[in-house]
């Protein structure tokens, strides 16, 4: 669970919502009219920039900006060399029995097990990093074509409630509230933009960053295991991936 996503978005909706509620009735800010328009009408409208199971599966993706499980690049380093050592000391097949949690990680080394030619290795893993990375790309550019299109058609009721509103100009106590209902929609759009799909596209470049840079640190693992690479040479190159506050972390390498 990414604690700063769930308490970002229920902290912003909360302080929209509380905003309303200390100004009056809660509901004079629903009206189906304007949700139809502003909720159904841009996820109809982004539809047709995106094929539908794309559509279907950035739902799916955007709960990795909630359920986020990036794996620490510290730990991974530090388990790389763990297996570097042994596949060093007892040879590939002596991964087989190891324990490891990433699963990405895991397809590497049964590749390596099951005596794949490296350039192979490579090929495979590189295909599937690129392929969730293009998956995670989709989604988050989904999600920020939601975002520009919301406030859109948020004005375009807007607009639309300002054409009823003064189609009935004969009746003055009706034109504050139908000019009240009018801007509703403009509101809609700017909340769903701004207090969820812009941000939520924003994480998803986030998770994808990371996971891509996990990926790759992986990919260089699995190759210095086959090369047999010694492990403190790896643990030296694997550190290249992090920031420096925290490559101390891992260790200095021993000296040869």
């Amino acid at each position: 669970m990414d604690i700063a996503t769930l308490v970002g978005f229920l902290g912003g909706l909360g302080i929209i919502i509380g905003a309303i509620a200390t100004g009056g009735d809660v509901m004079m800010f629903v009206d189906v009219p304007s949700v139809l328009i502003v909720v159904v009408g841009t996820f109809m409208v982004t539809l047709m920039q995106i094929s539908l199971s794309d559509f279907l599966g950035s739902f799916k993706i955007a709960m990795k900006a909630f359920m986020n499980k990036n794996d620490d690049p510290v730990q991974l380093i530090l388990k790389a060399v763990e297996l570097s050592d042994i596949a060093r000391k007892n040879g590939l097949l002596a991964l087989e029995d190891q324990e490891v949690d990433n699963d990405f990680l895991k397809r590497g080394l049964s590749l390596c097990v099951d005596g794949h030619d490296a350039a192979m290795v490579q090929k495979l893993l590189s295909r599937d990093m690129d392929l969730a990375i293009e998956r995670h790309e989709v989604g988050a550019t989904m999600w920020k074509s939601v975002g520009d299109m919301a406030p859109a058609m948020g004005m375009i009721g807007t607009l639309v409630g300002l054409v009823q509103m003064l189609a009935n100009m004969s009746d003055p106590a009706a034109i504050g509230p139908a000019m009240a209902v009018a801007l509703l929609t403009t509101l809609y759009g700017a909340v769903i933009a701004n207090a969820f799909a812009l941000p939520m596209a924003a994480k998803l470049g986030i998770v994808s960053h990371n996971e891509r840079l996990n990926k790759a640190l992986i990919l260089e693992t699995v190759q210095s295991i086959q090369e047999g690479i010694n492990p403190r040479v790896l643990e030296t190159l694997l550190k290249t991936y992090l920031p420096e506050s925290k490559r101390s972390a891992v260790g200095e390498p021993d000296e040869e």
